[in-house]
């Protein structure tokens, strides 16, 4: 059995052994939850260190908690949404998978978001971030394909598309309340 980093290198390197291992290993879901907070923290300071440099902790805090509680909904979310398309509605023959499985190769799917940290570099930090979003839904489509046991990628990027299209309306709606919340708590805080 690899290690949790010989693990995130395979799942970045777009191993299919690498997602085979981790679909298998049904004590990996705690991995995998790691691995999506990770590439969520990352993200949050790659998107939030200018906010640091102004002096505003409090804000860059609140930004990676608020970060953190999204992407996990959202990974949760979409594993869900992929799992009912993926086994309900778009099977193919050899379809035979459960949550966990599903929970464990997306969560890893996520191991090139701790390359989104580069988002702070000033002019090529947004291009970058791009980069890696694009790998991460590379990453996802083969963890989707692999934890479904398809033949074909197509089916398993149309189911993505799918549980990316659901999974981002409930992530925009609870972005929202959590914005909201926190500017709230920030609009008391600094009123106090």
């Amino acid at each position: 059995m690899a290690s949790l980093t010989e693990r995130m290198v395979g799942a970045a390197k777009l191993d299919v052994h690498t997602y085979e291992e981790v679909e298998a290993d049904t004590t990996a879901t705690g991995q995998a939850l790691g691995v999506v907070v990770l590439s969520s923290v990352a993200a949050g300071i790659g998107g939030s260190l200018g906010a640091l440099g102004e002096g505003n902790l409090g804000f860059v805090v609140g930004y990676l908690i608020g970060y953190t509680v999204v992407a996990l909904i959202g990974w949760v979310i979409w594993a869900f949404v992929t799992y009912i398309v993926g086994t309900k509605l778009l099977p193919e023959p050899a379809t035979k998978s459960d949550m966990g499985e599903l929970l464990r190769t997306t969560g890893f799917s996520q191991a090139p978001g701790l390359l989104r940290v580069v988002g702070a570099v000033p002019f090529l930090g947004p291009i970058l971030s791009f980069l890696v979003n694009i790998w991460m839904l590379v990453a996802f489509v083969i963890a989707v394909r692999q934890a479904l046991d398809y033949q074909s990628t197509w089916r398993a990027i149309g189911v993505c598309v799918i549980g990316w299209v659901i999974q981002v309306v409930f992530v925009f709606v609870l972005a929202g309340i959590l914005m909201a919340v926190i500017g709230i708590g920030a609009a008391a805080g600094a009123g106090g």
